[in-house]
């Protein structure tokens, strides 16, 4: 077993200012959805070009209120990549529709841009991408398709935040934009998230379908005309965003210079297959290799365990968890998203991490690798 201090494969930093603004708030009397909650959706809608913003206690929230914004339900289709959380699915079920998966890019390992056209039917309503590990889809591209066939956008872009596509940052441009601020987000609020809306949709409807589909009057009198959930952030959360929002692009630099030192150390004879080495767009959101084929995935993860490291796995190919298969798919529908699933590892990538960490954890792996084979 390591002496030295188990290093997570990722951990937020949460200053004491934040804390502090935490206590307040719980002091305050005031702790569910209130004026946190707006200045927070105020700094996001600021941050994403002056578009309405409204925040949710989840990002799966954020996907499935976005979808029956769209008027997304039964008998419709919506298109979304198979290497994911499995959320990004579940949501399409939810709300009555039926997932339609595309293979990935072997490079990007986002939805494959180049078999998305050949998925599309009459019955096709919207497609949901995902910003896998932080590294944007083509944008253009996508767009130019969803555009060609009148199809909604919903950008999973749980893991995107910080990142950005020619200069813009996620979130600023496009049609419906998911953001997650789960633990280990690049900004977290310990749970929650935020849907970023296009201009043809009623900031108001949204804010009804997150709670309860409640309209409220100034006489104090309410009405309900539509069916809501049960979604809204608390002020407890929303004080934590806004404490991470303001360290987003110290966060973001810090990470870039850490996936920076991973590619100066991972040898390349160890037959590690790298992400895209994207310093312009990416957020370096997690950093994810590729094991060589041949190596139990479980005794290395065990290995560096004991090493005092900590290693992820994001994401299994979610058509093959019990619930896709008894839908209808099988193994081999998807190929390189099962070649990717089964092989993908997670690395410690975090702000606090020193540049001595990804040496260690570097340093872990030559030693690790030549005994999973």
């Amino acid at each position: 077993m390591s002496t030295q201090p188990f290093l997570p494969f990722t951990r937020p930093s949460i200053d004491e200012e934040t804390i502090a603004d935490v206590a307040n708030v719980l002091r305050s009397g005031w702790i569910t959805s209130g004026p946190k909650v707006q200045a927070f959706e105020a700094a996001l809608s600021a941050y994403c070009g002056d578009r309405p913003v409204r925040a949710f206690s989840s990002g799966t929230a954020t996907l499935e209120v976005a979808l029956r914004l769209a008027k997304v339900g039964a008998g419709d289709t919506v298109i979304t990549t198979p290497l994911t959380w499995v959320a990004t699915a579940n949501v399409i079920l939810e709300v009555g529709a039926t997932p339609v998966f595309v293979d990935i890019d072997p490079v990007t390992r986002n939805i494959d841009l180049d078999q998305l056209e050949d998925a599309i039917t009459a019955e096709t309503r919207a497609i949901i991408p995902v910003d896998l590990a932080g590294l944007p889809v083509d944008r253009d591209r996508l767009y130019a398709i969803a555009g060609k066939h009148n199809l909604r956008v919903i950008e999973d872009a749980a893991q995107s935040l910080g990142a950005s596509w020619n200069g813009s940052p996620i979130g600023s441009t496009g049609d419906f934009v998911s953001f997650s601020f789960h633990a280990n987000k690049n900004l977290t609020t310990g749970e929650g998230g935020a849907l970023v809306l296009p201009a043809d949709v009623d900031p108001a409807l949204c804010e009804r379908l997150r709670l309860q589909g409640v309209k409220r009057f100034p006489d104090g009198g309410m009405d309900v005309d539509v069916l809501g959930g049960k979604s809204n952030l608390t002020d407890i959360a929303a004080a934590i965003g806004l404490g991470q929002f303001k360290h987003l692009a110290e966060f973001t630099e810090r990470r870039r210079v850490l996936a920076r030192r991973y590619f100066e150390l991972l040898d390349p004879a160890l037959g590690l297959e790298l992400p895209p080495a994207d310093f312009e767009n990416s957020n370096w959101h997690m950093f994810q290799p590729l094991l060589p084929d041949g190596v139990d995935r479980g005794a290395f993860i065990a290995a560096m365990k004991e090493r005092g490291i900590g290693v992820g796995v994001h994401y299994p190919a979610l058509h093959l968890f019990s619930l896709y298969r008894k839908l209808g798919w099988q193994p081999g529908d998807f190929p390189v998203a099962e070649r990717v699933g089964a092989r993908t590892i997670t690395l410690p990538l975090f702000p606090a991490m020193s540049e001595a960490d990804v040496d260690r954890v570097c340093a872990a792996i030559e030693q690790i690798l030549p005994l999973t084979t």
